[in-house]
């Protein structure tokens, strides 16, 4: 499959709009990687509540085991202070789970600023890009077949009229010079024809010798 274009101006606009595309989804991705760390800021409240109480938990779960030891009431003191030790662990899964619930917001969010512009253009570029690679590469293969330069050579004579007044200028009437099987129009109206579509018959017999013009760059 034909990539780009072998005409220079063609080619040039196709590789820019490529790299305006890398470009765009590069930029996009620097952007939601900025917002998902913005968001994950919210996540600083959590990891301190989750550190509090796990130091809570683990302080009151100590006062309990050395009040534990105490002769005769020591059953009595490590009771209520492993019970607060509880409590602290479960603050402790309060500041967790605060930060799961920020970091699945950042990750929605940064999705979001990512996905959005980037799947927007790509539905405005992409198909464009697609639909020229496969023209491309039809032609490509008709350009293989005996007829191929003649049929491109037809397609011009229904093209843009500036292109066509160029060869009538050589040809004479450049029509008539392709119903009479002039090689050298045929071969000019068949550039013509592909470079439409940003080609070139280059190197190739399409019903007669190639005009090459010193400088032309296709277009």
């Amino acid at each position: 499959m034909k990539l780009y274009a072998q005409t220079r101006i063609r080619r040039s606009r196709q590789a820019l709009g490529d790299l305006s595309i890398v470009a765009w989804i590069a930029l996009w991705g620097w952007i939601a990687w900025l917002v998902h760390g913005a968001i994950m800021k919210l996540a600083v409240p959590g990891r301190s509540l989750e550190d509090a109480g796990t130091r809570l938990a683990s302080d009151l779960d100590s006062a309990g085991n050395q009040a534990g030891s105490v002769p005769f009431v020591g059953d009595s003191l490590k009771k209520p202070l492993v019970s607060a030790g509880g409590a602290g662990t479960q603050l402790a899964q309060a500041g967790q789970a605060e930060q799961d619930a920020v970091a699945h917001l950042a990750m929605l969010f940064a999705l979001m600023a990512f996905a959005v512009p980037v799947v927007l253009v790509l539905l405005l570029w992409l198909p464009r890009r697609l639909r020229w690679m496969r023209r491309a590469s039809i032609v490509q293969r008709l350009l293989d077949t005996d007829g191929g330069g003649e049929l491109f050579a037809l397609r011009a004579l229904v093209g843009p009229l500036p292109a066509l007044a160029a060869v009538s200028r050589l040809y004479g009437d450049p029509a008539a010079a392709w119903r009479r099987g002039d090689p050298d129009a045929t071969a000019e109206l068949s550039r013509l024809g592909l470079a439409r579509l940003g080609l070139r018959p280059e190197g190739r017999r399409y019903g007669g010798r190639l005009r090459r013009d010193r400088g032309a760059d296709g277009r």
